[in-house]
């Protein structure tokens, strides 16, 4: 579900990004690439949250 969610907001804010964009540079919209955009935007998020360790450091736990 996680996955289906993070392309559904990838999709929406590169599509609201790449409206924006050629809209103020003066081109015409190209839905297909804010979709390749959205698709490798996504399996960057996957890939980054995968190598970022999810414990706490040692410095965290020593807080509480």
């Amino acid at each position: 579900m996680q996955y289906i969610v993070t392309f559904i907001w990838s999709f929406l804010l590169v599509s609201m990004l790449n409206y924006v964009v050629s809209s103020v540079l003066g081109v015409p919209f190209n839905f297909q690439t804010g979709a390749i955009v959205s698709v490798v935007f996504s399996i960057l998020i996957f890939i980054i949250g995968a190598i970022i360790p999810n414990d706490p450091t040692p410095e965290a736990a020593d807080h509480h």
